[in-house]
């Protein structure tokens, strides 16, 4: 099927205006018609500043209603939104804002400090577009800095409120921007266009639910109207900067359905039980273990069932088969837990729909392929070693960065694919193993080692709450094998380092462990490798340090 979120949202706001669309944490509500409407005037706004199809603007918001309207009124129109991490200090801002070209900003008041600073530094700053935080929260500035009072600020109220109209159809090549998160370098924006990650998410969006999907646009308008289509009202937990959280939002849109909003930088697990409960969430959306276990501590603390959720899904977090267990025993739950990234969606996934399917195993989608060393197909030969890949509906490639594009996304034999690096093991029936990303495979002498191993071995501990490994230098074997944990209490380094060791070889036991109350992960559960690798390697060289 070929199409664009925004042409089935118009088409759904024509036919049934007053469908809910949107619901945010202080209870506002936004139909389909008020959502379209608003998108309108965003994207007057927008032309009347001098914004045009083609030029990026850049959203710095949490969960809110006025995320998915800029998406909307982008997508819309041409104009490409470009979400960015609103944990980002000001010289990374600045510097992402730089990389984008942004012509304007959509930012809250509250970052308004982080955000000045940022525009500080540019010499040709975006128009920013400020939106109110809302009761409670920090109010805008006076700004008397010459440069300042220079900028354009446009408070979103007024931009929402004008007179527009959305075109007919949106161009055909409207991209996204979606920025990697980071963790091995500077964050790249990964260009999708907006067809293609349309294409991209019709697994997600249709045949999870057992729908089969729509031939066009019109199809998807009238399957989202359809009394037989479950109605969907998704609660993303996970922040929208992590790209599964958005999509499968823009999905929920597409289906008719109805996002709720939780507008706040970190999770408030009980906040979000309530609204869940209040709300009728059916379908949540997690970062693995990291925001699930507080979702369900939240949910025993204050004695209620999240009885209307019928569905979790997550990516790109360890999400272990007890946490699942806990969801399943909540009632009749479907957990989607996809192996996704943000350069080439989803290359497989774990479908559980009861505690009996647990652990379950990932399954490749149709598009993706397992390629061994000489770049074969081997998908098909149980117990190979390979590196995923896709060929199905694939971004343009990085913005700026055209070597990265060809390592990432090489044309093999005549198509072409993305290859992220990710190492599996084939099992039967399509179903993989996973392993690891390739740069972080440990070759300590010789031998290979792949951190996932490594790491479930150090989260079956008890005091384990998070764990990740890497290799660090090393004289004699070129690499060891390094870790860090955060745990729940006091637990000797020494007892976990023993607990691993009886569950692994001995070449793929850590050579070093630091113990950490918290592992620092952004938004999307993402860590700096970076930085990781260099603390190990100053905790390691410690004198009295564990070995």
């Amino acid at each position: 099927m070929s199409g664009q979120h925004s042409l089935v949202w118009q088409g759904i706001a024509a036919a049934g205006p007053d469908r809910t669309a949107v619901v945010g944490a202080d209870g506002r509500t936004w139909t389909y018609g008020q959502l379209t409407r608003e998108a309108a005037g965003l994207a007057r706004a927008l032309e009347d500043h001098g914004v045009h199809p083609g030029d990026r603007v850049a959203i710095l918001l949490y969960n809110r209603p006025e995320f998915l309207i800029a998406v909307y009124a982008c997508l819309a129109t041409g104009i490409i939104p470009a979400p960015l991490n609103y944990r980002l200090r000001s010289t990374d801002l600045a510097q992402l804002l730089a990389d984008s070209q942004a012509a304007a900003l959509v930012a809250p008041e509250s970052l308004g400090e982080i955000v000045d600073e940022a525009l500080d530094l540019l010499a040709a700053p975006p128009v920013l577009i400020r939106v109110e935080d809302g009761p409670g929260r920090p109010a805008d500035r006076d700004v008397t800095d010459a440069a300042r009072e220079s900028r354009t600020v446009l408070p979103w109220a007024d931009a929402v409120a004008r007179d527009g109209l959305l075109p007919g159809s949106p161009p055909e090549e409207a991209e996204l921007w979606i920025y990697t998160g980071g963790t091995t370098g500077r964050p790249k924006a990964a260009r999708w266009v907006a067809s293609d990650l349309f294409a991209s998410q019709l697994f997600s969006t249709y045949t999870v639910l057992g729908l089969e999907p729509p031939g066009d646009v019109a199809g998807a308008v009238a399957a989202a109207l359809d009394a037989g289509t479950p109605h969907v009202v998704t609660l993303p937990l996970a922040p929208f900067i992590h790209g599964t959280a958005l999509t499968v939002s823009l999905s929920t849109l597409v289906l008719g359905g109805t996002v709720l909003t939780t507008d706040s930088p970190r999770l408030d697990a009980e906040s979000a039980v309530r609204l869940a409960t209040e709300r009728g969430a059916t379908r949540l959306v997690v970062a693995g273990d990291a925001v699930a276990l507080p979702v369900l501590d939240a949910a025993d603390a204050l004695g209620v069932r999240l009885e209307q959720v019928n569905s979790v899904y997550s990516s790109g977090m360890r999400f272990s088969p007890e946490t699942k267990r806990r969801f399943h025993e909540q009632g009749g739950v479907s957990i989607v837990d996809l192996l996704a990234t943000t350069e080439g969606g989803g290359f497989a996934v774990t479908q559980t729909e009861g505690a009996d399917d647990l652990p379950g195993r990932p399954r490749l989608f149709p598009t993706a392929v397992v390629l061994d060393e000489g770049l074969h197909e081997v998908q098909d030969r149980v117990g190979a070693l390979g590196i995923l890949a896709s060929h199905g509906a694939l971004p343009r490639g990085y913005h700026g960065d055209q070597r990265k594009t060809a390592e990432t996304f090489p044309v093999i034999r005549g198509r072409r694919h993305v290859v992220p690096g990710d190492w599996v093991r084939v099992l039967e029936d399509r179903h993989i193993e996973f392993l690891g990303r390739g740069s972080s495979v440990v070759n300590t002498g010789g031998e290979k080692v792949y951190p996932q191993e490594v790491e479930e071995a150090l989260l079956s501990h008890p005091s384990v709450l998070d764990a990740v490994v890497v290799g660090l230098p090393d004289a004699r074997f070129g690499e060891v094998v390094a870790a860090a944990v955060a745990v729940r209490d006091a637990t000797p380094a020494a007892a976990i380092l023993d607990h691993a060791a009886s569950r692994l070889a001995g070449y793929k036991k850590p050579r070093h462990l630091m113990v950490r109350p918290l592992l620092d992960r952004s938004p999307q559960g993402k860590l700096n490798l970076a930085q990781l690798r260099q603390d190990l390697t100053l905790d390691r060289q410690t004198p009295g340090r564990t070995p």
